[in-house]
């Protein structure tokens, strides 16, 4: 009887050690953690204009595709802000054409006055060489050269403003530096009218919103999230002695813990450069007498494959999840 006790025993403890060798050497080939979650880009919504609240078209964790609206603002001020800037905008125009023809007048002055100096000149000549020859007297010479100073005279006077006229004109048109300027401030003028419509820029579900109509925003003024219905991902936290064995590109079977009938595949996308004590607010200091060795886990995403067919199974970002790498791909590929 005692050797059917003794017998017993030792395949007993043939069955735990065969039990303990294969969990031991799965374990090394199929590495898992259930420290890991899922996630998915989280963009906050924010408005670009200050203004008052009338319209809300959404609300908690309703689903918004893409150029849905999901609210508006008071809009009085903005419009008058853009007819201000388009007043603005028109009367540099007119200012513009205004100054052009100041510069075509100051032009037709100079070539008067170029004209005149020119006859003044030939006058001049003429009285010089009808002294000479003692034909005129002196004081008609005298005549001749105070016209002439005076013709040369108006004509500089002429072109100073005419160099006046083209600096404070600039250049003509649409490519007026004033005309530019005004044209500018009626774009963001619209630009801001645009923006007291609020769309959602992607598709996904509201989340954190208590927006109502009535109430002030401030322009950058985080208002709530909207969870992205596209790409989603896997950070899981590995054990730096599983890291040994895992690649980016193994395959990797996921389970959800609020969903325990369903499974993801996925493929390791890539390891992370430092462990999460590393990039925490306060790392562990270690200088101590009484340090304690622990393992480090080190953040790995996963990049998930489609997403459950089952269309009732939701995604939901922060859910808890177990992953499990088959490195045995990664040797087989070798």
């Amino acid at each position: 009887m005692t050797n059917f006790k003794l017998i017993g025993l030792a395949i007993a403890a043939v069955i735990a050690g065969g039990g303990l060798y294969w969990w031991y050497q799965n374990g090394l080939i199929y590495p898992s953690t259930d420290d890991a979650y899922l996630r998915a880009n989280i963009l906050t919504i924010a408005p670009q204009v200050s203004g008052r609240v009338t319209e809300v078209s959404t609300g908690e964790n309703k689903y918004v595709r893409a150029g849905d609206l999901i609210f508006k603002l008071d809009t009085a001020q903005l419009q008058a802000a853009v007819e201000t800037a388009q007043a603005n905008y028109d009367q540099a125009r007119r200012n513009a054409g205004s100054t052009s023809a100041d510069v075509l007048g100051a032009q037709a002055r100079v070539a008067g006055a170029q004209t005149a100096r020119d006859e003044a000149q030939t006058s001049h000549d003429r009285q010089k060489t009808l002294f000479e020859k003692g034909d005129v007297s002196q004081a008609a010479l005298d005549q001749a050269s105070t016209t002439l100073d005076q013709a040369t005279a108006t004509l500089q006077a002429a072109q100073s403003a005419l160099a006046a006229a083209r600096s404070q004109a600039g250049e003509p048109g649409d490519r007026n530096a004033v005309v530019r300027a005004a044209l500018g401030q009626l774009t963001q003028a619209q630009i801001a009218l645009d923006h007291a419509t609020v769309t959602a820029p992607v598709d996904g579900w509201v989340a954190n919103i208590t927006l109502r109509p009535g109430q002030v925003v401030a322009a950058g003024q985080p208002l709530f999230s909207i969870v992205e219905d596209g790409h989603w991902w896997v950070d899981g936290n590995f054990k730096e002695t599983d890291l040994m064995r895992i690649r980016p590109g193994q395959p990797v079977s996921i389970s959800i813990d609020m969903y325990p009938d369903t499974r993801l595949n996925g493929k390791i996308e890539s390891i992370g450069a430092g462990s999460g004590a590393v990039f925490s607010l306060l790392p562990p200091e270690n200088a101590t007498g009484n340090w304690v060795k622990v393992t480090q886990r080190f953040p790995v995403r996963i990049s998930l494959e489609g997403k459950p067919g089952n269309p009732a199974v939701q995604l939901r970002v922060g859910a808890s999840v177990t992953a499990t790498v088959d490195t045995s791909a990664d040797e087989a590929g070798q």
